[in-house]
């Protein structure tokens, strides 16, 4: 029995349907009522008065809660759908029926400007965090908008340049999170980004938007346009776009219209258009909760702890951390004072309340001597500010130096030329650490930074992202032990630009950016040609230490199971994060010497061990076959590392799993290599191969004449003497 359609909806309904009746509202049409959708991935953005989408008008308080550069650092899902659901709560109490997120664009260059509102350069770290906080956002009855579908990793030229990404890593790499998402979460939305896609607009990409979204995946939401990004609605909707933000567009309206009259548009399409958008407004009214309230004192709280799991501790020699009470302590710099929480543009929220880290650790340690040490806005005598800190350190048993990026350096809109810290901050930390060897350094950025000018000059590194309102308790917290730091990088910090995969190629010219590194994005491409990092990805210290032993593997229908004992050998209760790296060392087809498929926390008491299980999907495993179009898991030896970071692995096994069966159509352009590779096809073709002379032929010319043939097309064989023979003849 099937289900009837739902009846039609008028032409002129359906079109004012998909586009807003607003900046932030849709229309109210055909019994569909409006809603509110809104910015954002950390923070419910509802502006009032006259609104815009770069963060330039203002917006009612909401709980900040840690940006995605932060979030990811936690390598926690639980505790990224714990975020989404307090950010549904917030949504619902100011009646926002879409969140506009999360952001799950793979950082292929730290110069991207956008870094701080996505998660990761690997898309299984971010793609298992995005679902959990889709889950959450969504378990509240507020809907996601993924995004920005696809190719959206610059800011530079982003409304008109074009990604131009081979077809591996454009599934393998760029779409493999957004797939996760849908496959996992079933967002309410997803995002069409501003960019082209090798050359074709995201907004009006059939093969994106229908038939990989839809087709492929399942997705069964609205496809919403980036605000402003559609200059043809007509293609647009032709292609898979639900909703144009934002509003009104009375004669777009009225062309979609036309189209349909005049035959440019089927109206199928149209129709598919205007349901997906009242099917949208239907779900948000459903999960509508009109008195709905925020706990704004339990939500800054959750804040806090959340921003507290995120904080990474790259470096304690020493130990210098934690800090003890008793001892004197110098805390320096600007963003002690004036903390750098959130990134700037149109994800920016009105933080219902910020802690300060020196006001959070006067609190926790007594008095401390603070010093400002430099500015971000080149006010004040820099000599003057910096020799003032230089005493305060000398005077002091221990120095903490916060230093990082201001929100002038990196923001929407740009990306940045570098990745160096400020100079004048560089000065600083020498003389500061001239003065007073006990130093330690505090980070705060949106994108990676380069620490390789100070990574053998401090003895402790503290590297928290952006934390959001509560990351100045948190790093108080961190910084005096009161919290044992877990977080883990979500990205490789390098010794030099230079050294980065995309260095060439970033962001582009004339409207291209070129995805010349493929598939090696990230900790992929460091591995693959042995270079030298300052901090690896995945990297993070504790207060206490772990042993992980005792790998055993075994593969399923599911996939492959890695299995190890983790064991807290230190003497205070900490948490570990198991990471397993999969390699398959001479695969038929090119591929990154390791690569992240799976990750498991566990939180142990000192001398506990557990065994922890991660498993390896048999999805992850599998690679795009270009020419066959589809997933393929090749059979073969696999090679599974774990450890705790990408260059610190704890444990290696191989395990052989059964792959798919791949049978490629024999045609004209088949070569004779490719046929050969198939044992019945080459049964057959072996007749061909005496008129080359057969086995040992070529060697009065020194060569493999078979091999040196092997490249050659069947169609093309007869102008080597090979006769009329043809593929139809194989």
């Amino acid at each position: 029995m099937t289900t009837p359609d739902p009846d039609p909806i008028a032409p002129a309904d359906a079109a004012a349907l998909t586009s807003g009746a607003s900046f932030w509202t849709t229309s109210e049409v055909a019994g569909a009522a409006s809603f509110w959708l809104t910015d954002g991935p950390h923070g419910v953005r509802r502006q009032v008065g006259s609104p815009d989408h770069l963060g330039l008008a203002a917006s009612e308080p909401a709980t900040c809660f840690p940006p995605a550069v932060g979030l990811a650092q936690s390598w926690d899902p639980e505790l990224a759908g714990e975020v989404g659901a307090a950010l549904g709560r917030e949504a619902q109490a100011q009646g926002v029926g879409v969140l506009l997120g999360p952001g799950v664009n793979i950082k292929r260059d730290p110069r991207g400007g956008r870094n701080f509102e996505y998660l990761s350069e690997d898309p299984v770290l971010t793609g298992t965090l995005a679902a959990a906080w889709v889950r959450g956002v969504q378990g509240e009855g507020v809907g996601t908008s993924l995004k920005h579908f696809a190719g959206n990793e610059a800011e530079h030229d982003r409304m008109r340049a074009s990604s131009d990404v081979d077809e591996r890593p454009l599934r393998e790499v760029y779409l493999r999170a957004f797939q996760r998402v849908v496959e996992d979460a079933q967002p309410w939305t997803v995002m069409a980004a501003y960019n082209k896609v090798n050359g074709v607009y995201a907004t009006q990409d059939p093969w994106l938007l229908t038939d990989v979204l839809r087709g492929e995946w399942g997705f069964t939401g609205a496809v919403v346009s980036d605000w402003g990004a559609v200059s043809d609605r007509v293609a647009a909707t032709a292609a898979g776009l639900d909703l144009t933000m934002p509003g009104p567009d009375a004669d777009g309206d009225g062309g979609l219209v036309t189209a349909v009259e005049e035959g440019r548009l089927d109206a199928a399409a149209l129709q598919r258009a205007g349901r997906a958008v009242a099917d949208l407004a239907a779900e948000v009214a459903a999960g509508r909760r009109p008195d709905a309230t925020v706990e704004v004192d339990a939500h800054h709280e959750l804040a806090r702890r959340v921003a507290a799991r995120c904080v990474v501790l790259l470096k304690n020699d020493g130990p210098v951390l934690p800090l003890t009470a008793g001892r004197s302590v110098a805390v320096i710099g600007e963003f002690a004072q004036q903390p750098r929480y959130q990134g700037g543009g149109s994800s920016h929220v009105n933080p219902t309340r910020v802690d300060v880290p020196l006001e959070e650790l006067r609190a926790r340690l007594g008095d401390v001597a603070p010093a400002r040490g430099f500015t971000t806005d080149g006010s004040g005598d820099a000599d003057a500010l910096r020799t003032e800190a230089v005493e305060v350190a000398r005077a002091a048993d221990v120095a903490v130096v916060f230093v990082g990026l201001a929100a002038g350096q990196e923001s929407e809109g740009f990306d940045r030329e570098d990745i160096e810290l400020p100079a004048d901050q560089l000065r600083l930390v020498r003389e500061v650490v001239a003065a007073q060897p006990r130093t330690v350094l505090v980070l705060s950025h949106g994108g990676v930074v380069r620490l390789a000018p100070v990574a053998d000059l401090v003895p402790a590194i503290v590297d928290g992202g952006l934390l959001g309102q509560g990351g100045g308790a948190a790093l108080a917290d961190v910084l005096v032990g009161a919290v044992n730091p877990a977080g883990k990088l979500a990205e490789t910090v390098p010794q030099r630009l230079q050294d980065v995969p995309a260095y060439l190629d970033f962001p582009g010219e004339f409207s291209r950016h070129r995805y010349s590194e493929g598939l090696h994005v990230g900790h992929r491409w460091y591995d693959a040609r042995g270079i030298e990092v300052t901090f690896p990805f995945g990297h993070g210290l504790s207060y206490t230490t772990f042993d992980v032993a005792g790998l055993e593997l075994a593969s399923s229908d599911e996939g492959i199971t890695a299995t190890v004992t983790v064991t807290n050998t230190g003497s205070r209760a900490g948490r570990e994060v198991v990471q397993c790296y999969v390699g398959v060392p001479g695969s038929a087809v090119q591929r990154p010497v390791r690569e992240l498929k799976g990750f498991a926390g566990v939180t142990l008491e000192p001398g506990e061990s557990r065994e922890v299980r991660v498993l390896l999907r048999r999805a992850d495993l599998a690679y795009w076959h270009p020419r066959a179009q589809r997933w393929v898991v090749e059979p073969a030896e696999y090679e599974i590392s774990v450890g705790v970071s990408s260059r610190d692995l704890r444990a290696t096994g191989t395990v052989a799993l059964d792959g798919d069966d791949v049978r490629l159509p024999v045609t004209d352009e088949t070569t004779l290599a490719e046929l050969m590779a198939d044992p019945e096809a080459a049964a057959s073709i072996a007749p061909m191969l005496g008129a080359f002379g057969g086995e040992g032929a070529g060697e009065a010319l020194g060569v493999d004449l078979v091999r040196m043939m092997g490249s050659i097309p069947l169609g093309r064989l007869r102008a080597f003497g090979a006769g009329a023979r043809t593929a139809d003849d194989a």
